[in-house]
């Protein structure tokens, strides 16, 4: 019987291995320079400069043909660079969200005047996008979004708010998903994409400060906001087939489980100076899982490389990948406990699992919650 779900072992060429060596001495000449240094959100910082460097060297907008700025690279090779920069903790947040789904979004339902208009802007990381998805009372549920877009002449009305949009208040543009006709009996028809300004009258964003004490959140509330046709993304109606494949970027790429990361290498690091069988067990264990969910999201890319559109496997990974994720912070809590690190000069651990032990419950939403990605799950191994 043909599986489901389908997961394929891809040995790395020599070639993908060199370009993980170009990336690793970048990092390290851009760290020896000063012009980056660690964080304890690890790669969850912005970094205008930082962005424009790497969109010079030519690692955003890999895969994109080069007529829009991209450079026609695989998405193996794409994978790689992701993977090794978000390992250094890079300071990528600035465009990544347009590197990693807005782009690809565009290029394949965009106008071709959106692609001209955004995406060589992006590859060159001089325009950043925010993704306006979730609403209040409705998060992970999007076919319940009220906000809405209605007809008229020359263009949409906008009203209605996003809630829990990351870094509306530091970037120029937003995917929207909208309402334009009635639900139909599957809540999934009569929804829409559109292209939005964010300077646009009518638009105010408000700050939600985080447990960490971080600005990253944002309502965005919409009132009367007029957007013109051009701004319109595909077909008007067909969003939510939009929206799937949009979410097939964000959910299996190696962010969605290298959030905690640089808490896991802090803690292989502290291991030789408290070495015990408990703690190397514990965090072999850890490893063992970080270098399956690497295999799995690899082969995801391998996917996407072929013009596959893999939602459940995306589904899969982002689901193991947020348990990964908190697993981390909880497990160094119990292997390094507050005395113990209290005699650490090292100040960035302490940091960093501090950082990661407050934002870690976001993890299981983001990008679906895991109620919703184990239903799509279900669904495809025919379990409901």
């Amino acid at each position: 019987m043909d599986p489901k779900i389908k997961f394929s072992i891809y040995d790395e060429p020599g070639e993908l291995r060199a370009l993980r060596q170009q990336v690793r001495d970048f990092v390290k000449v851009e760290q020896d320079a000063g012009r980056i240094s660690p964080s304890p959100n690890g790669y969850a910082e912005i970094d205008p400069q930082f962005s424009r460097a790497l969109g010079e060297r030519g690692w955003i907008g890999m895969t994109w043909p080069k007529q829009y700025g991209g450079h026609e690279r695989s998405a193996l090779e794409r994978f790689v660079v992701t993977e090794e920069l978000l390992a250094a903790g890079a300071p990528v947040r600035a465009h990544w969200i347009a590197d990693r789904q807005s782009g690809p979004l565009l290029l394949k339902f965009g106008t071709e005047g959106q692609r001209r208009e955004y995406l060589p802007r992006i590859a060159r990381g001089e325009c950043y996008f925010c993704i306006g998805m979730s609403e209040a009372d409705s998060g992970s549920d999007l076919a319940s979004i009220r906000t809405k877009a209605e007809k008229a002449p020359g263009g949409w009305r906008v009203n209605g708010s996003k809630m829990w949009t990351s870094n509306a208040h530091r970037v120029h543009m937003m995917i929207l998903f909208a309402r334009t006709g009635p639900r139909g009996e599957s809540r999934r028809e009569g929804v829409s994409q559109f292209v939005v300004d964010l300077s646009a009258p009518g638009i105010t964003i408000r700050p939600i400060v985080n447990l960490t004490g971080e600005h990253d959140f944002n309502e965005v509330i919409f009132e009367d906001v007029f957007l013109p046709d051009d701004c319109v993304i595909g077909t008007i109606g067909e969003g939510w087939k939009q929206v799937t494949d949009e979410l097939v970027y964000e959910r299996s790429g190696p962010d969605r489980w290298l959030s905690t990361y640089h808490v896991l290498t802090g803690m292989v690091e502290k291991l030789q100076d408290y070495p015990s069988d408990r703690r190397r067990s514990e965090i072999a264990r850890l490893v063992t899982r970080l270098w399956a969910q690497h295999q799995m999201s690899f082969s995801i890319a391998g996917m996407l490389e072929k013009g596959q559109v893999p939602n459940t496997e995306a589904a899969l990974v982002k689901d193991l990948g947020t348990r990964f994720e908190q697993d981390i912070p909880q497990i160094a809590r119990e292997l390094f406990p507050q005395e113990l690190r209290l005699e650490f000069e090292d100040e960035l651990f302490n940091e960093s699992l501090r950082f990661a032990t407050l934002y870690a419950p976001a993890y299981s939403i983001r990008g679906g919650s895991k109620e919703i990605l184990r239903g799509i799950i279900a669904r495809s191994l025919g379990l409901r």
